[in-house]
């Protein structure tokens, strides 16, 4: 049984391994956070809610381009959901703390649609993807990941800080940060697809990207691009009930 005077020890032991975690956070990270907004600003964020178009391009005909509507609604600490629409279908996936599903529906027919529940790799990932839009490169740890300096590196003529943000030992973000001002150049996963953010959209005094580009390679090898272009962002938006949640099994 642990005495009085061992649990005074254990508390500050504590104590002394959280802020020597707090003191020792990359410098670079505080640049990166800088560059998108301030501490206040950043702190404030418990959602966000893109509205913008996605274009696609066949990797055997880079002519041919898809156009889909985009809905993306992120909220704290772990909710997200994504609706992609054309004329083809209209294509919804959600996350609600652990639970993942993806809705398939014909838009011309509501009663024609496919539900399914997510595996437990997809919803890791569904998680990941949802901490790393809301905590802006803060608090891995505590999530129980790894944020590692991977050294210096040169992207597109820029020198950059490497970090490696390992959420799992299967969903890594490799990102690189302009030594100077912080800001993010360029995104890689441990899939080798590559993130680049273009442009600026600002609300409440954050900066997001105006467009997204990811590259990723096809089956057959070639690469294929998908560019989500944002129209607005949303800060701190309140989504009705039910939002994140699976949707019953009907066709409404």
């Amino acid at each position: 049984m642990t005495t009085p005077c061992f649990r005074r020890l254990a508390v500050l032991a504590v104590l002394l391994f959280t802020g020597a975690a707090v003191r020792a956070e990359l410098p670079i990270i505080a640049k990166a956070r800088a560059y998108v907004g301030s501490e206040a600003a950043l702190d404030a964020v418990k959602s966000i809610h893109y509205v913008g178009s996605l274009i696609t391009t066949d990797p055997t005909d880079a002519r041919k381009l898809t156009y889909v509507t985009v809905d993306i609604m992120i909220q704290s600490p772990y909710r997200q959901r994504i609706s992609n629409s054309s004329d083809k279908s209209i294509e919804v996936t959600g996350l609600d703390n652990y639970d993942g599903w993806h809705r398939v529906q014909d838009p011309k027919d509501a009663t024609h649609w496919r539900l399914v529940v997510l595996g437990k790799d997809q919803i890791k990932r569904l998680r990941a993807n949802t901490w790393e839009n809301l905590a802006f490169y803060r608090g891995l740890e505590r999530e129980g990941g790894r944020v590692l300096d991977q050294g210096a590196a040169t992207v597109d003529g820029v020198a950059c800080r490497k970090v490696a943000f390992v959420h799992d030992d299967s969903i890594v973000f490799f990102r690189y940060f302009d030594e100077t001002t912080g800001r993010l150049v360029l995104t890689e996963t441990e899939r080798g697809v590559a993130i680049r953010e273009l442009g600026e959209i600002q609300a409440n005094g954050v900066r997001f990207p105006k467009s997204i580009i990811t590259t990723a390679k096809a089956a057959d090898g070639k690469p294929q691009s998908v560019t989500v272009t944002f129209d607005k962002v949303t800060v701190n938006e309140s989504f009705p009930a039910g939002t994140f949640a699976i949707p019953a099994f009907s066709a409404n």
